[in-house]
């Protein structure tokens, strides 16, 4: 199965999907604009921040899964590759230690302005006097928007630093706040307004696009802190490069919209020129731990292809198709009793949505469940049930709006 792994990735693991019957091209240099060109050939293509385009998905005459070695799938066109049948998938969770960890890292490095102490000491500067200005984070209250496992594990974390921790999330509920030990916010604005620092950990959907706009950074207190590890654009750049300016926040960025796509490049951002700013260069995930841990994930899903055809992680599943009819089809076990119920099925000019087949114990017989688009009419059951002697038993059922 040939595999294309365009971005870094551990050589060990690389070996491995070797040893696996993968036959691997590693070119963790490539270039995004390259893909289209490229990816003809292969079944499985590997990327972490690489783009993955329209181009690249209509010019892949073979691929049938794109697997993200990291969370989000945000850089794959995932529509696209729905439309084409291809299998996207990704590695959730296994990175949000390291995440968690840079936070804090930020948190630190703003309140204590690490970074300038060290420019200063490299200048051959003593000013303890200026850089004894902090205000330390103890007893502050951080604000949490987005609680899953990389929000939780910050949470876990500020617990220990004596925070005061609130959270917002579309799916937190009471319940949920309390076993975290947080507070509840019923709004994004409710949380802007108590937070001294406000932490973002958002996928990146249509809904999340820029929900930190400018009329949310007025919320925060004065000199508030805002950190930014998940997508760059879940914020308005503009309107924070404004409030920077301003001198009404700080922030801590490990991610920018837009950022450059190619791991070295030149990078002009007005926002970079602010000193209210600290930044690091989308490295969250970026630790040998949480790369090993990715590794490991995506080893995982691709064997697991390679030996069942099952995608495990896979982002883009119908939840629901269009049936409207579902077909229950007891059998025995035998060659051509399901083809012969397609056959019909297809005669009656139905489309087949779903299909799945499970065996009893023994393997003499079987039930199929087949969703339809359409409802059967009485005679094609009929048909059905009568046309073939290995035909059990048949159900008729509605499915619900």
């Amino acid at each position: 199965m040939k595999t294309l792994i365009a971005d870094k990735f551990s050589e060990t693991h690389v070996d491995r999907l070797n040893k696996l019957g993968c036959e691997v091209t590693y070119q963790p240099a490539l270039k995004a604009e390259d893909l289209p060109r490229l990816i003809a050939p292969y079944k499985i293509l590997v990327v972490r921040s690489k783009q993955v385009t329209a181009d690249t998905l209509n010019a892949a005459g073979q691929l049938a899964l794109v697997l993200r070695a990291g969370a989000g799938v945000n850089t794959i066109d995932v529509k696209t590759a729905s439309a084409r049948g291809v299998f996207v998938s990704n590695c959730p969770g296994k990175n949000s230690i390291a995440v968690a960890e840079l936070v804090f890292a930020l948190l630190l490095a703003i309140d204590r302005r690490i970074a300038d102490n060290v420019a200063a000491l490299r200048a051959h500067q003593w000013n303890k006097k200026e850089f004894s200005k902090a205000e330390g984070v103890f007893g502050k209250t951080l604000g949490v928007v987005g609680v899953g496992r990389i929000g939780r594990e910050v949470i876990l974390r500020a617990h220990a630093f004596g925070l005061r921790v609130i959270a917002w999330s579309r799916s937190l509920t009471p319940e949920r706040a309390q076993d975290l030990g947080v507070e509840r916010c019923a709004t994004v604005e409710d949380l802007f307004r108590q937070a001294d620092i406000v932490t973002l950990h958002l996928a990146l959907k249509p809904e999340t696009r820029k929900l930190v706009n400018a009329e949310r950074l007025a919320l925060l207190k004065p000199n508030a802190i805002l950190i930014n590890t998940a997508r760059g654009e879940v914020v308005d750049q503009a309107a924070l490069r404004a409030a920077l300016q301003a001198g009404k926040l700080r922030a801590g960025l490990d991610v920018f919209d837009p950022e450059p796509a190619d791991a070295t490049a030149g990078f002009a951002d007005p926002i970079l020129d602010l000193p209210r700013l600290y930044g690091t260069h989308h490295i969250g995930a970026s630790t040998e731990q949480a790369q090993e841990a990715i590794a490991e994930e995506a080893m995982r899903i691709i064997e697991t292809f390679v030996k069942t055809g099952v995608v495990l992680n896979c982002v883009n599943l119908a939840t629901r198709t269009p049936a409207k009819w579902q077909l229950v089809v007891r059998h025995y076990d035998r060659v051509g009793v399901l083809a012969f119920v397609m056959d019909q099925i297809r005669r009656a000019d139905l489309n087949i949505e779903e299909v799945q087949n499970v065996i009893f114990e023994g393997a003499a017989a079987a039930s199929c469940r087949i969703q339809l688009d359409g409802e059967p009419a009485p005679d094609l059951l009929v048909a059905i049930k009568e046309g073939n002697p290995d035909i059990l038993g048949l159900e008729l059922l509605r499915l619900g709006d």
